[in-house]
């Protein structure tokens, strides 16, 4: 067991401690612990659902959940960081109000039972330590956890691949974010100090090591909280296929720039750039993983400003706070490249920048942000991570 929470301690010690602790002291037993990390996207935002590549990391920041059966006739799961409790019967689950947490525990059930199995009920205490509206993918860290603790507890002996299926098909369902499989998978399948170039058509990804030398990744956090269900995401995937099916392919991935072109008078110009943005990204995408294997830190620097610009004047998903972000790194000799990082309208930079520089650009960075919109941003150091796991039995 010493092993155990010794390697747990690197997640967050104090998030473990707490989270048995509370466990225990509502449930009055010793509980399965899992831990399911956030994940940070190095570059390929939007190209998920288009079938298109992605190159993500699982981080040491995370969901950190415990379990265990109980003989009741309701199911009982304690929100530890938000400090409510929810009771409900595992047979007659339904989506509750828009934006609550509970949907992501209850459509992770349902969508077990859909494949016919029999859930039953449960204690379940969660808590984790991902900045909320950073972009970094707490909503798949929780799915994940609760389908692999449930998986865990009661033996369905799902596979990992079934699993990450389950948890986005109660995204879809239940949470109303009709999501790609990125976000599930790499918080899954995630490796130690390792980003995974992903096919998101196949699922299959391949790891690259990952080592910047005298470079590191830091994030910053506009602290600007978007949600994707009451934002433009799910327009954004009409317009994909849309024009998808306008070209007679699958998906956007299939497309090319010249096919696109040949189509430019029979949609809008904000659809066609959309368009043009997903196809350049998934390429842009290809060639980072060239660069990381050939160690060109400029060329990933000048990838990751590329991807930002698309970001915000093709698909439109960037804001004010992101772009002044993102702006003020090239005006830094020792920032090679930044961008805006999830599915937008708020959430963290991701920047490639020098060891020596990253407390002086820290300390710049907040004073500048703060004197241009009267608030705060937040940086983040984060290690590449494991994915989902059992941390104590």
């Amino acid at each position: 067991m010493f092993i155990l929470l010794k390697k747990a301690a690197r997640m967050n010690k104090k998030l473990v401690k707490n989270v048995r602790k509370s466990f225990e002291s509502h449930f009055g037993k010793k509980p399965i612990l899992v831990f399911s990390p956030g994940r940070i996207n190095l570059i390929g935002e939007h190209t998920d659902y288009n079938e298109g590549f992605v190159f993500p990391a699982a981080i040491d920041k995370g969901i950190l959940l415990a379990i265990q059966e109980n003989k009741e006739n309701e199911s009982h799961v304690y929100a530890l960081n938000k400090e409510e409790m929810y009771s409900f019967d595992v047979r007659s689950i339904v989506p509750l109000e828009a934006g609550s947490w509970r949907n992501y525990i209850v459509g992770v059930v349902a969508e077990v039972q859909n494949l016919g199995i029999t859930v039953p009920n449960f204690n379940m205490v969660f808590a984790g330590d991902i900045p909320g509206g950073a972009g970094m993918s707490s909503s798949a860290a929780l799915e994940n956890s609760v389908v692999f603790a449930l998986n865990e507890l009661f033996q369905f002996s799902l596979k990992k691949s079934e699993m990450i299926l389950i948890s986005q098909k109660a995204e879809h369902n239940f949470v109303g974010v009709k999501c790609g499989i990125m976000d599930q998978f790499v918080s899954m399948f995630g490796k130690k100090n390792s980003a995974l170039l992903l096919d998101c058509r196949t699922i299959k990804a391949k790891s690259f090591k990952i080592n910047l030398k005298k470079y590191q990744l830091l994030l910053i956090n506009s602290n600007v909280k978007h949600d994707l269900s009451e934002s433009a995401y799910n327009e954004k995937r009409e317009v994909c296929e849309r024009v998808a099916k306008i070209l007679k392919v699958a998906a956007l991935r299939d497309a090319t720039k010249k096919e696109l072109a040949k189509i430019k008078d029979e949609i809008s110009a904000a659809d066609y750039e959309k368009a043009l943005y997903v196809i350049q990204e998934n390429h842009r995408v290809k060639l980072f993983a060239k660069a990381i294997r050939n160690n060109e830190l400029k060329k990933l620097g000048k990838l990751l400003y590329k991807s930002h610009t698309g970001l915000r004047d093709q698909y439109k998903v960037s804001c004010k706070e992101l772009d002044f972000l993102v702006a003020q790194t090239k005006e830094n000799k020792n920032i090679l490249g930044a961008r805006m990082m999830g599915g937008g309208f708020g959430g963290c930079t991701i920047n490639l920048i020098k060891k020596s520089a990253v407390a002086e650009f820290k300390k710049e960075i907040s004073k500048k942000f703060k004197q241009e919109f009267r608030k705060e941003c937040t940086s983040y150091h984060v290690k590449l991570s494991k994915g989902t796991r059992v941390i104590k039995k």
